[in-house]
């Protein structure tokens, strides 16, 4: 049995799952989510708990028994709790802002890079050098943050770019005086 696959996932207060075949709808004070899961995997909600439970053990439904158990607890805290991304800009004159619904960024490029907050998605920009990414669904949001890194990725020599808050950029030592 797979060790995740069979956890029980606890539903909390104030949130309503519906199962219709493979298709889960989770509703809570954040939010709506649904999502169309694998056939073969058979989910049940008892009482206040979800049971996901597999036909066999062949290796497809092994690996499905997991992902499907993980998918649908990230969709509950999602809706409960919601997640985050906290993201960082490094480097002299990078900084962010944010001007309605557009994410405005000065990343050494000679344009501002500008990006729009995606639907389902918040963008809170605390300070010019601090980006937090929020939303219900875990996977839009680290897509999202993934997407606002590619726009400078963190080089390892000054260690300028965007990197998440808790990355570490590991540093190379630049180049010395040449000896003959």
């Amino acid at each position: 049995m797979s060790r995740i696959g069979r956890e029980p996932i606890t539903i909390p207060a104030g949130v309503e799952v519906k199962v219709n075949g493979n298709e889960v709808t989770v509703k809570g004070a954040k939010g709506t989510i649904t999502k169309k899961l694998h056939p073969n995997m058979k989910i049940e909600v008892e009482g206040t708990e979800i049971k996901i439970s597999r036909p066999n053990d062949e290796k497809n439904n092994r690996e499905l028994h997991g992902l499907t158990r993980s998918l649908i607890n990230n969709m509950v805290k999602g809706v409960s709790e919601g997640f985050s991304k906290d993201l960082e800009v490094n480097g002299v004159g990078y900084r962010a802002q944010k001007q309605g619904k557009k994410l405005v960024m000065n990343l050494g490029y000679s344009h501002t890079v500008e990006m729009e907050e995606p639907e389902g998605i918040t963008i809170e920009v605390p300070d010019p050098n601090h980006i937090t990414v929020k939303g219900i669904d875990n996977e839009l949001v680290g897509q999202f943050a993934a997407e606002i890194r590619t726009k400078r990725e963190p080089e390892p020599y000054k260690g300028k770019g965007i990197k998440y808050a808790t990355e570490h950029i590991r540093r190379k030592e630049g180049k010395t005086g040449a000896k003959k």
